[in-house]
């Protein structure tokens, strides 16, 4: 308590969003004054409905029908994680942001929170004397303005006045194009304390690539979620739309959140990947062993949309399976050149879309059984890995089948977890499933 009502005294903080991510990753809460905030967390009187937890990526609630909680939508109540805060750039009142943790008024943590799965898979972990490390890389794409849905997306004019018409990996002075944007996006990204790397071009056009610097998966997330935002608010200041949809052009490659994980002792930080020699540990591939097992069963967590499904293609720079081998980006598990200290594997499967807490949980728990069961991986891939056949499922509809019959994981995120990210996502495919595309319209119409 002091050290929030230090930290927002000293900075001048007028106002403060206490911010909760839902299922999908979106960001929801409260906007208080500074005041207000300290006296609700001082008295335990800072709360929300449970239902936030149930809401769908279209706003609906997916309540189970015997579900007697969901109809009753008891408060949880909010505790402020002042690990989090950070000045709230772009608003003309001194603004704060600072993630919010949900429990039950007995104060157990709310099971449907996807901030507190991650934190008790972590303590998992906690308790084998480890500590995961991520890194997360994030692609997204700018567009030009688009008002109307059932128009396609189209590229912005850059600074030239032109929009960009063929790929430009790596160029530039295609990055250049947005130069204004992009400095206000490293701008605000600073005022919040954001641990941003390297910027690029990515191959489609106007898409871009930001590295984040490796850290805890629970702050990283955090980050994540604010850097969506700040994007999101920087590109509407610049006359764009800034996206993190997995496949928003259908001509374009999809929009990724490749994860980069390691394992250290907690006892002295060192890497459990690698040995004194630099050579692989039977930790290292066990836990690849579990990525290459369960993750094709757990999809939904790092694949969560329908559109998720249309990114993994082949020739697409995307996965389709869970091969894996050293240096190689065609395989969904790839192993980057390093030495002992920084022995990683960058988990190439989650779309831009995911919530980063449950993609990360996803890769952490496959990881974990893996390790657990001594799951001996594959042979390496040696070239390209789209000659192998397809182990990923083709759409959300499969995909929540395997979920729902994969009883390993589902045992460590907790029935009560389970049962209700399914029945988010499960109302989401059907509201999905009623819509008539254009394409249907343009094939069908007047031809069947």
């Amino acid at each position: 308590m002091t050290e929030l009502k230090n930290w927002i005294e000293q900075r001048g903080i007028s106002e403060v969003e206490c911010l909760i991510p839902d299922m999908n990753g979106v960001v929801r809460g409260k906007v208080l004054p500074a005041a207000k905030l300290l006296q609700s967390e001082r008295d335990g009187t800072l709360r929300l409905p449970s239902s936030v937890f149930a809401v769908t990526v279209t706003g609906e609630y997916a309540d189970a029908t015997d579900d007697d909680e969901a109809y009753q939508d008891p408060d949880m109540v909010l505790k402020p994680d002042a690990n989090t805060l950070c000045v709230a750039p772009g608003f003309k009142t001194p603004t704060a942001y600072v993630f919010a943790d949900a429990y039950h008024t007995d104060g157990s943590p709310w099971a449907s929170s996807p901030r507190q799965v991650l934190k008790s898979i972590l303590d998992l972990y906690k308790a084998k004397g480890w500590r995961p490390v991520v890194a997360p890389e994030l692609e997204f794409y700018l567009t030009a303005l688009n008002p109307d849905p059932d128009l396609p997306l189209t590229p912005p004019a850059g600074r030239s006045g032109r929009a960009e018409t063929s790929p430009q990996p790596y160029g530039l002075e295609a990055l250049n194009e947005y130069e204004d944007l992009i400095e206000a996006i490293y701008e605000y990204s600073e005022a919040a304390g954001l641990h941003v790397d390297t910027m690029i071009h990515e191959s489609g056009t106007a898409q871009l690539e930001i590295n984040f610097l490796h850290g805890d998966p629970v702050l990283l997330s955090d980050q994540v979620l604010l850097f969506k935002r700040i994007v999101r608010q920087v590109a509407l200041k610049h006359g764009v739309y800034g996206t993190f949809m997995a496949k928003p052009m259908e001509n374009q490659p999809g929009s990724a959140m490749h994860l980069h994980i390691s394992l250290v002792n907690e006892a002295d930080d060192l890497n459990l990947f690698a040995d004194d020699a630099g050579a692989d540990t039977p930790m290292f591939r066990h836990f690849v062993g579990g990525l290459q097992k369960y993750l094709p069963q757990v999809a939904p967590l790092f694949a969560p949309n329908v559109n998720s499904f249309r990114r993994m293609r082949p020739s697409h720079s995307a996965p389709i399976n869970v091969q894996w081998g050293y240096d190689n980006r065609s395989c969904g598990l790839r192993v980057p050149i390093s030495d002992r200290n920084n022995r990683r594997i960058e988990n190439r499967l989650p779309g831009a879309d995911a919530n980063p807490y449950l993609a990360i949980t996803a890769a952490l728990i496959c990881g974990y059984l893996g390790m657990e069961e001594k799951v001996e991986p594959s042979a390496q891939a040696v070239g390209n890995a789209y000659h192998f056949a397809r182990t990923l499922p083709k759409t959300l509809e499969e995909a929540l089948e395997r979920f729902n019959a994969c009883e390993p994981v589902r045992d460590l995120l907790g029935l009560y977890f389970f049962r209700a990210f399914t029945t988010i996502k499960e109302a989401e495919l059907e509201a999905f499933q009623g819509v008539i595309s254009s394409w249907e319209r343009d094939h069908l119409l007047l031809k069947v």
